[in-house]
């Protein structure tokens, strides 16, 4: 099924329409003990499947997990109950400071170990599994030892997580760093992905070879031609159009999120008339 951003903005557009998706928040928006964030995020549940996407758990972080955070993230698990829980393969924290960004980790096996136990404590923490999304990438790093889908994968292997696959950032990250999507979305294990996300891009100002994922556009062409190759390859995941800048009008969110639940049902059609035929 496919789902959109949720912004608090097009609350009264929802009320009113007759969407049948679900919806996702950042987690750390909502780290509050009460008001009327959080009224409006109820309502929200009562009527709609939620996710959670976390930005701020620093998981690839040199430190261990914060338990003030993955404390506040549990209550948030416990009270929404959402159908899906992800974070980012990234670091945002460090020495007590927080950075505004998602910073990148090399793919080593130490920071595979790390990340491991970093993993295994927030689902053990919250008992249940969680999503790791791919990250956007700008460069490789020089301490890089294996390729990002084989971290991914072992990552998995070990703490039983799954993949959030972000097509927009493999596609972001193919332009800036010189690789087929096409190939990598291949490599990628589908039965470790419990999501996916798509979203727009914009050209670096000062550097027109440098793509950047703001989050801040529609889906670009590119892109869907690469989400519907991939649903075609490993079948219907949960598609969440992502969009946290330049929020445009429901009604916009609302046709692409059609738009990605047309791809998904052409999908699923050679699934249900195979299941049919063995029956």
């Amino acid at each position: 099924m496919a789902g959109v951003s949720f912004k608090p903005q097009h609350a009264a557009a929802i009320d009113g329409d007759m969407y049948r998706g679900w919806f996702e928040v950042h987690a750390e928006n909502y780290f509050v003990d009460g008001g009327p964030r959080l009224r409006q995020l109820e309502s929200l549940r009562q009527n709609y499947p939620l996710s959670l996407h976390g930005v701020g758990l620093s998981l690839a972080g040199a430190e261990p997990v914060d338990q003030a955070h993955l404390h506040a993230l549990r209550r948030l698990v416990e009270r929404f109950e959402p159908v899906l829980v992800s974070e980012h393969l990234a670091w945002t924290t460090h020495g007590g400071r927080y950075l505004a960004d998602l910073l990148p980790v090399p793919l080593d096996a130490e920071n595979l170990s790390h990340l491991v136990d970093s993993v295994d404590a927030t689902q053990e923490s919250l008992g249940r599994t969680i999503l790791i999304e791919n990250p956007a990438r700008y460069m490789s790093l020089p301490h890089d030892q294996m390729p990002e889908i084989a971290f991914l994968t072992e990552l998995a292997r070990r703490t039983g997580c799954g993949l959030l696959l972000d097509i927009n950032n493999v596609y972001v990250g193919s332009r800036n760093l010189g690789f087929d999507p096409a190939t990598f979305l291949d490599g990628i294990p589908g039965e470790l992905v419990g999501e996916i996300h798509i979203a727009g891009h914009v050209v670096d100002a000062l550097d027109p070879s440098l793509l950047i994922d703001n989050h801040g556009a529609s889906v670009a062409d590119p892109v869907w031609a690469l989400f519907e190759r991939t649903v075609a390859r490993i079948g219907p995941r949960a598609t969440l159009i992502e969009r946290d800048n330049d929020i445009p009008p429901w009604a916009a969110l609302q046709a692409e999120a059609h738009q990605a639940q047309s791809i998904l049902d052409a999908a699923a059609r050679p699934i249900a008339q195979a299941r049919a035929v063995e029956r």
